[in-house]
């Protein structure tokens, strides 16, 4: 009778165990020098050699030689521990001796010496299956156990364990093993077997078992049988139903390719396969690409192929058709290719905005006559190709000026500036669309912001109503020290057309522009200039209190016109109260 290569070929020394080395060092040391505890805890992923490595131990403790860590394994004691019949060690499933009977039958075991050996070892194999009355009847015997009594815990799962078992015992945390020391092992039983085999192929039955031994020596089990004694790739992967590596690599090639016909085609060849197991193939083919140092694709395009399959897996989990979430994703793979393009128009137009780009261009004059092209003859590239008209007479042309590029860089003001927009614009729409329309950003130093003003009636009338807003923004963005100067630039009513008058008319703001004046449009502030101090200072005209040629001596206002001033009248408009009440001061 065969048996399964898992329970063949199960470790019987410390020797056996494989990629377990930190724990198989620390108790053979722990054995030669006679170092022992009353309790271990093994834990770690299944098939990593827990139960196996509890055994081992076991026949090392029980050994007729001594406890050694190189247990003879010809005595009585050894033989009876490898064939799992020897009286004195007792393993106990606790998935299906979970409650607290069975763990009191197992507390009354202990008070009787063992039959023949050194000690008595319990096996408590899944023992975070426990329930919470047997753990609490568990502690006290635990804790101070019988001198010839051992205890051997392993589970999958530590954290369900309470924390006053794991303070009674030792722990020790298998590894994953290894996919390469996995792949090892697997050729060296094939070996043993006489059977052959790719290595490739074990390469993928040892990433299968993801770091299991014994889910990959099942996996070699059926390899063999429907291999008929040759493992290979073909094999392996229709054994499995996953994809060859080869197709993944060629569809990864269409893709940086951008070949929407042969991944198509991939499409049509994946139908007979899981669309999950062809994501999860291409995320493990990406994986061993980025590890394995290839730089045919950048660790960039990589991170970005990572996340179209990531956002895939989510979208199967919906219970969406998985033929059309993978056609979905591998078109947003070929894609995501276009993202470096769109990052080096992000930088470049960063650049570009570094300075503003001002071209003027005045146009010529077109006198409208019915024209004819003659044929030029090959000239030079500046020279220009004559026009005739149907008389023969040259058309009269006016020359074309044209101002070099003057590059304007945005200072910081400029960039205050165009926040102190945005922000108008938020509070008060048809505020900020006055505000841009007539209010041009000048300069910005020394705390004084400059800007120029073409406010018509209507306009100077909404700046004015809502100059406090205005001023409290330019302070909040600018800095509360900041003062503001306007500079008034009014065109006349008729403009003509002609170039002197627009040459004129160019001067007449270009002369404004130039110079000081001292008076705002929007608020009476002097800028620069010392007021007089004391008693004898005039009063200056406010919003509340109509001015009389800008002075106006503090007085008491009347209580019943009070509501007809601006500034109260625009507070009721924003605050909407429901009653007001008017106080004379005493």
């Amino acid at each position: 009778m065969s048996l399964a290569l898992a329970r063949k070929y199960r470790p019987a020394t410390f020797d056996d165990l494989i990629g377990q080395e930190a724990v198989s060092q620390t108790l053979s040391l722990a054995l030669d020098s006679d170092r022992l505890s009353h309790a271990y805890l093994f834990s770690g992923l299944r098939g990593s050699g827990k139960t196996s490595t509890a055994r081992i131990f076991a026949k090392a403790l029980l050994c007729e030689k001594g406890t050694t860590s190189k247990p003879c394994g010809v005595c009585s004691h050894c033989v009876m521990a490898s064939e799992s019949r020897h009286m004195d060690i007792i393993e106990m499933d606790a998935a299906s001796n979970r409650k607290i009977d069975d763990i009191r039958e197992l507390i009354e075991h202990t008070k009787y010496k063992p039959s023949t050996a050194r000690y008595k070892i319990f096996i408590i194999d899944e023992v975070h299956m426990l329930t919470k009355e047997a753990f609490n009847a568990l502690l006290k015997t635990l804790e101070e156990p019988p001198a010839f009594v051992k205890f051997i815990l392993a589970t999958t799962d530590p954290l369900k364990l309470p924390a006053t078992i794991l303070s009674r015992t030792q722990h020790f945390r298998f590894r994953k093993i290894a996919q390469p020391v996995v792949a090892r092992h697997l050729g060296h039983i094939l070996n043993l077997e006489g059977v052959e085999y790719e290595q490739n192929a074990l390469d993928i039955i040892a990433r299968s078992g993801a770091g299991s031994v014994r889910d990959s020596l099942t996996l070699l089990d059926q390899a063999i049988v429907y291999s008929k004694n040759f493992i290979n790739i073909e094999t392996v992967t229709k054994m499995l139903g996953i994809i060859e590596p080869s197709l993944l690599e060629a569809l990864l090639d269409d893709i940086m390719l951008k070949d929407e016909r042969k991944i198509l085609e991939f499409i049509n060849l994946a139908a007979e396969f899981e669309a999950e197991m062809v994501i999860d193939e291409l995320m493990l083919y990406l994986k061993d690409m980025l590890l394995s140092g290839s730089h045919k694709l950048a660790p960039m395009i990589i991170e970005r192929f990572f996340r179209v399959l990531a956002e895939s897996k989510s979208l199967l989990s919906m219970g969406t058709d998985g033929e059309f979430v993978l056609s979905l994703t591998l078109f947003k793979m070929m894609e995501a290719l276009h993202i470096k393009d769109i990052d080096s128009m992000i930088r470049s137009l960063e650049r570009e905005l570094s300075g503003v780009k001002v071209k003027e261009v005045l146009a010529p004059t077109v006198i409208s006559k019915p024209v004819i092209e003659r044929e030029a003859e090959p000239e030079t590239h500046n020279e220009v190709v004559e026009e005739e008209s149907v008389n023969e007479e040259p058309m009269i042309e006016e020359p074309i000026v044209e101002v070099q590029e003057i590059i304007k860089p945005l200072d910081a003001g400029a960039k205050l500036f165009e926040k102190l927009e945005e922000k108008l614009y938020d509070r008060n729409y048809d505020l900020g669309e006055c505000f841009k329309e007539s209010i041009v950003y000048n300069s910005f130093e020394n705390h004084r912001l400059t800007w120029e003003s073409s406010a018509n009636e209507e306009q100077k009338t909404l700046l004015k109503n809502n100059w406090g807003l205005i001023r409290m923004m330019v302070q909040e963005i600018f800095g509360f020290e900041t003062k503001i100067k306007n500079i008034p630039k009014e065109l006349p009513s008729g403009v003509e057309t002609s170039k002197e008058v627009s040459e004129e008319i160019t001067n007449q703001v270009s002369n404004e522009v130039m110079c000081e004046e001292p008076v705002s449009m929007i608020e009476d502030e002097v800028l620069g200039i010392d007021e007089p101090l004391g008693d004898e200072a005039p009063m200056k005209s406010s919003c509340v209190a109509p001015s009389d040629d800008g002075v106006e001596a503090a007085k008491e206002k009347d209580e019943r016109t009070i509501l007809d001033e601006p500034m109260v009248a625009k507070a009721l408009e924003l605050f909407a109260p429901t009653k007001v009440r008017v106080k004379r001061k005493n």
